[in-house]
């Protein structure tokens, strides 16, 4: 296959800084030289390529967008495009990127004492600690209200007990940032993964995300230092700002499996003789192929002016729910039609299509459902809460 070089058909690149442009340059190529060739083969695995993570720590990917701590201080823009490029080589190596990053180093670092910065997001950034994030339960998802894990003030320490559900990283993962519930509040913890009473088994038997890690959290009595409790924030405040930051990268890191998916479909149409020619000279596939351009473009917008908005603190998480819903749905539809392109060839892990197509299954599911995105948008237009 053609090595990839990208699609801008409305010259995106024209409002990327040289830095951004750098920043989108460097993560592709080393996409292509080392996720790329490997990924298949840890998909077929159902493991993640642990090696990855220092290296996307030597290249300042790891909690890119925050400052100091040895952290790279870049503009949304260009973790947007890291997130893109990520994603173009598969979704749980995004995921990682993310959770560490959205997820468990930007609580720690918005929250958290200056002892707990200090200790945990030097090497976080590094790619020395691994992090996850625990919010989602075994009964409650969608209304993280309803969460049962709690934590008891116990003298000097606190005490967790409950568990959590589809956590990236998890089993992997020395840091975790758990929310529980502390006299009926909901407060975010550090939990380290040798802690008593800390289990984080991993959950095997997946058809999606399979190169990534997958876990439970359990809570039996778990005992961790008063020191290690978030004290700036309260409510689901907490979680909902990590997870808008994660979903900001999503909106981003999707257009990457679209775009995949349309190079290799593209590629395929062009070399695949039927009827004595190329299948792309045919209206039909052209018209498949044309609307992929159409709605990897409008995403590209889409996510631009996010980036902007963010960069510029005028954000609002409608505008976040409204880019994630788009164009994670836009990204499933290109990779069934690049699929539907392939014919029965595209069900072969010599082309990515299906995996792509597996992983966004997953994807338009997490960090809010499809369904859950387009009610935050009615409550925006509406004023009316549709979620009870």
């Amino acid at each position: 296959m053609e090595r990839y070089n990208g699609f801008d058909f409305y010259d995106i690149d024209s409002h990327l800084s040289d830095e951004e442009r750098m920043v989108r340059d460097l993560v592709r190529g080393w996409v292509d030289d080392k996720v790329i060739p490997i990924i298949e083969g840890h998909c077929r695995a159902g493991t993640f390529p642990m090696e990855l993570a220092a290296e996307m720590g030597e290249m300042g990917l790891l909690g890119m967008n925050l400052e100091g701590y040895g952290c790279a201080g870049m503009s949304n823009i260009a973790y947007g495009l890291t997130c893109q490029e990520l994603e173009r080589g598969d979704s749980g190596i995004r995921s990682f990127a993310s959770v560490q990053g959205s997820l468990a180093m930007f609580p720690i670092w918005k929250f958290g004492t200056e002892e707990l910065k200090q200790k945990y997001l030097p090497k976080m950034a590094a790619g020395e600690l691994i992090g996850c994030f625990g919010l989602t339960e075994p009964d409650f998802g969608s209304n993280p209200s309803g969460m049962v894990t709690k934590a008891v003030d116990d003298g000097d320490s606190y005490v967790l007990n409950g568990a959590k559900m589809w956590i990236t990283n998890g089993t992997i993962a020395d840091v975790a940032v758990v929310w529980a519930k502390l006299d009926g509040v909901i407060r975010g913890f550090v939990v380290e993964k040798d802690d008593p009473g800390f289990t984080a088994p991993e959950m095997h038997g997946k058809h999606s995300l399979k190169a990534s890690v997958t876990s439970e959290l359990v809570f039996s009595d778990c005992r961790i230092p008063k020191g290690r409790l978030l004290p700036e924030v309260q409510g689901l405040r907490g979680p909902f700002s990590c997870l808008n930051n994660a979903r900001f990268g999503i909106s981003w890191g999707a257009l990457g499996a679209a775009m995949a998916c349309f190079h290799s479909a593209n590629e395929y149409a062009k070399s695949r003789i039927q009827f004595g020619r190329p299948i792309a000279g045919f209206q039909l596939v052209q018209n498949k192929l044309a609307w992929m351009l159409r709605e990897i473009t409008k995403g590209q917008l889409l996510a631009l002016h996010l980036g902007r908005m963010k960069d510029a603190g005028t954000l609002i998480p409608a505008q976040i729910s409204l880019a994630k819903m788009n164009n994670v749905d836009i990204a499933l539809q290109i990779a069934r039609m690049s699929r539907d392109i392939h014919g029965a060839n595209g069900i072969l892990d010599e082309y990515p299509v299906m995996r792509h197509m597996a992983n966004l299954e997953s994807v338009y599911t997490y960090e809010g459902t499809h369904d859950i995105h387009n009610l935050i948008l009615g409550r925006h237009i509406t004023g009316i809460q549709a979620f009870q």
